[in-house]
């Protein structure tokens, strides 16, 4: 055998590289994240601290609202802190994020998420509706038939959709000016109850025996108000469930949806 021959032979291979995936929900009030192979989701305020002749310490800025990025330079920060909470796996570098934007997203407002978490992570991006990430992350099989009646309560909007067929087939949204840590105010819980009635009202007579029997889904951190719950029962007069850990969802679905790329599923 050749000298060349032996040592190839004999040379130790080098290490394959094994990348890391991170998941993403940039919500208004907090945003969650999850590598992988992490072990715990992790959350906080979706705020940064930017700098300002005003102040020497800088000023906190919240560059999500109403679930869109207003301040895209503050979102890129955000961006750059939430990795660092997720990426727990030794520096590895990263191959694949997978966010979460609602469904009621502008062309320009899924771009500004796609530029910001892009420019942070350095690697492939795909967006994901959040009403659909949400359904996973509740149990819901929504690459089925369905269909699931489904309504996701944020701090700065609340969306409503059917899901069947690895997608939305009909949604309605309401943007919020405020919330409590009580949950919603009085006038906004009235037009989320409106809003949700009204889409099943909308649905084809065929499929509304079916999206009854199915009930309603509720997630999001408002899914934590009993008041909310009960007034859907009544204007619903169908089953209610709120999602375990209701406020984790949209994270959680994402990470299904990541761990099964096949799945037949709508990405943007």
């Amino acid at each position: 055998m050749s000298d060349a021959g032996t040592v190839h032979e004999h040379s130790p291979r080098t290490p394959a590289v094994h990348r890391a995936r991170v998941v993403l929900d940039l919500g208004t009030s907090r945003t969650r994240s999850l590598s992988l192979d992490g072990f715990a989701i992790a959350d906080r305020p979706s705020a940064v601290v930017v700098p300002s002749p005003e102040s020497a310490a800088g000023i906190p800025v919240r560059p999500i609202r109403r679930g869109m990025v207003v301040d895209p330079g503050a979102c890129l920060r955000l961006v750059h802190l939430v990795l660092q909470d997720a990426w727990l796996s030794g520096g590895r570098p990263l191959e694949h994020v997978m966010a979460a934007v609602p469904r009621a997203a502008t062309g320009s407002d899924r771009q500004a998420v796609r530029a910001a978490v892009a420019e942070a992570a350095g690697c492939q991006v795909t967006l994901v509706e959040a009403p659909l990430a949400a359904a996973a992350g509740a149990g819901l099989d929504v690459g089925g038939p369905g269909p699931y009646l489904l309504l996701d309560v944020g701090a700065g909007i609340v969306e409503a959709v059917v899901v069947g067929g690895g997608a939305v087939s009909d949604a309605a949204a309401l943007q919020l000016s405020a919330t409590t840590s009580t949950g919603l105010l009085p006038d906004a819980l009235d037009g989320v109850v409106e809003m949700t009635a009204g889409l099943l009202r909308r649905q084809p007579a065929h499929l509304r025996p079916a999206v009854r029997e199915n009930g309603l889904t509720v997630t999001g951190g408002g899914a934590l108000q009993t008041r909310l719950l009960d007034r859907l029962h009544t204007a619903l007069r169908t089953r209610i469930n709120a999602a375990p850990e209701p406020q984790h969802a949209t994270v959680r679905g994402l990470l299904r949806l990541c761990l099964r790329p096949a799945a037949p599923v709508t990405a943007f």
